[in-house]
């Protein structure tokens, strides 16, 4: 019997990108980094990212894990109650998010709040009141949005729209649309975010509506652990591996990687306000 052939896959250093870029979307406080957080962080500088934005899922894991970055400056924070637990979006937890918020000058964003459909876990309408809330909340304290949106793009839009949030700063989480969709997010004002199935090689749709996106809306993110790009899809995820996200976004563009790394940046440092 043969044995099966090892993948060759390229590491991100070999990209030797310079220490400009910006990963504005990782989970590293989830536990699947508790044997090598530290490791990651290091190797993420060297591959030419000079800043990541973590997510906490709600004031539970931010008050139990930004701990975690304490020796990290190069951390930046968000945080939002997601709509997989938006039954739990109590006054008690906003009066919590709202405080850190005010006494947390590393949390930049609200985020990430939105609608997901396709799991069931949760009513729509208890979601939507719980996205409501905290998009209210996000402009009472002048914080970007950043959105996670699951089978539910028109209605993540309509309540947007509604809420008067057309030319705010809100950042489209993990795209994944068509063209349409992109430029309509564009056409309000808001930033598209681009993860790691882009590179994926049958995801033509997508690829073909960030190759439409203005530069100056793109940013790239891993959503580590999960959403792993090409040539690492199927292993676990991590803020380097986000230069092979930026690689392939520059390829649609039809630029260097060096300028897609150095722009996406400048974008992600203006809408964070790094």
């Amino acid at each position: 019997m043969s044995k099966k052939k090892k993948k060759n896959r390229r590491e991100p250093e070999s990209l030797e990108l310079a220490c400009v870029g910006v990963e504005t979307h990782a989970h590293l406080d989830l536990e699947d980094f508790d044997e090598d957080r530290e490791e990651l962080l290091s190797r993420a500088r060297d591959c030419g990212i000079s800043a990541i934005g973590n997510v906490f899922l709600g004031p539970d894991a931010f008050e139990r894990n930004r701990i975690m970055f304490d020796a990290h400056p190069e951390v930046f924070f968000l945080m939002g109650v997601h709509p997989n637990d938006a039954d739990q979006c109590s006054d008690e937890i906003l009066d919590r998010m709202r405080r850190h918020f005010e006494q947390e000058p590393r949390l930049k964003a609200v985020g990430e709040i939105g609608l997901d459909f396709y799991w069931d876990d949760v009513p729509h309408n208890v979601q939507v009141e719980a996205f409501v809330r905290q998009l209210h909340m996000a402009r009472e304290l002048n914080k970007p949005v950043v959105i996670h949106s699951r089978d539910a793009h028109e209605r993540t839009l309509e309540i947007l729209e509604a809420e008067g949030f057309r030319d705010y700063p809100v950042l489209w989480h993990c795209y994944g649309g068509d063209s349409r969709f992109a430029a309509t997010l564009v056409d309000n004002g808001w930033y598209i975010s681009v993860p790691g199935p882009v590179t994926f090689n049958k995801n033509l749709e997508t690829q073909a509506a960030i190759a439409t996106v203005p530069l100056n809306r793109l940013v790239v993110e891993t959503d580590c652990p999960y959403l792993t790009p090409e040539p690492w899809r199927g292993k676990r995820n991590h803020p380097a591996l986000v230069v092979f996200t930026a690689e392939k976004v520059a390829l649609l563009k039809a630029i260097s990687v060096q300028d897609l790394w150095r722009i996406a940046g400048d974008n992600a440092r203006a809408f964070f306000r790094l």
